[in-house]
């Protein structure tokens, strides 16, 4: 019986030393959990002032309207706001390089056509006698690569940059036209896309046939900004008293500033 019973306690320690550690096992790694989840729950804690306001403006960064440039167009018949598109970005870089310099500060609209555009950006037009005859300066420098875009069209008050007869159709470096225009009819715009084998968007003939524009000039010359406001000043300017070569009999000058 003492050997029975001996046995028996050795059994019963073995069975609660066994619980006892499974037990502590089961505590131990219920504190670990915790504690992991403590550390967890720690890296989740709200992001502070500076990181919100970090995020704010890579959103806004991200915004299709943030960073665009617009330019105010001062002239003797009145001001006009044009804004430059971010999609033909060496039109716009080069532009806004030359304004900084101040290259076009006095230089003259020495060609004006009713219906159709008002040209200007010739370096020659600064101190050119009265009558000369303009549109040649500018040669000596860098043309700018063509960035035609279809969706970038020749509607009633967009920017475009002029060129001479180069068969890459690269643009004058400094030299530019706004689009006065006319409305045209759809037997026109029909014409014009079995000619230049080029089809237009409902939305284009829309404009084209309402607001107007020069749709003959579509991906032939770089289009690479629009007014904003002012576009009665370009109709003033167009309509102006001229001479045999277009250019205004009273010299019509500007002077272009960037709007920060």
């Amino acid at each position: 019986m003492v050997i029975k019973f001996s046995i028996f306690n050795a059994l019963l320690f073995f069975v609660v030393f066994s619980l006892s550690i499974n037990a502590n096992a089961q505590v131990k790694k219920t504190t670990t959990t915790k504690t992991t989840n403590s550390k967890t729950k720690a890296t989740k804690k709200p992001l502070p002032a500076k990181s919100i306001a970090k995020v704010k403006t890579q959103k806004a960064n991200n915004d299709p309207l943030e960073g665009v440039h617009r330019v105010k167009l001062i002239t003797d018949s009145g001001i006009i706001i044009i804004r430059l598109y971010d999609s033909t970005p060496l039109h716009r870089d080069n532009f806004v390089k030359l304004v900084k310099q101040g290259f076009y500060d006095s230089l003259l609209f020495h060609r004006v056509i009713p219906e159709f555009m008002i040209q200007g950006g010739d370096p020659q037009s600064k101190n050119a006698e009265s009558g000369a005859m303009l549109g040649n300066g500018g040669g000596d420098m860098t043309r700018i690569p063509a960035e035609f875009k279809p969706s970038l069209y020749h509607k009633k008050g967009v920017l475009a940059a002029a060129r001479d007869g180069n068969p890459e159709k690269a643009s004058s470096a400094c030299q530019f036209y706004i689009v006065d225009g006319k409305p045209f009819t759809d037997e026109q715009l029909n014409q014009l896309e079995q000619g230049r084998g080029m089809k237009y968007t409902e939305e284009q003939r829309t404009v084209y046939k309402t607001i107007g524009g020069t749709p003959h000039l579509d991906m032939g010359y770089t289009v690479f900004g629009e007014v904003e406001s002012g576009m009665e000043v370009i109709g003033k300017i167009s309509h102006a008293a001229k001479d045999g070569n277009n250019r205004p009999l009273t010299d019509i000058r500007m002077h272009i500033e960037l709007i920060k």
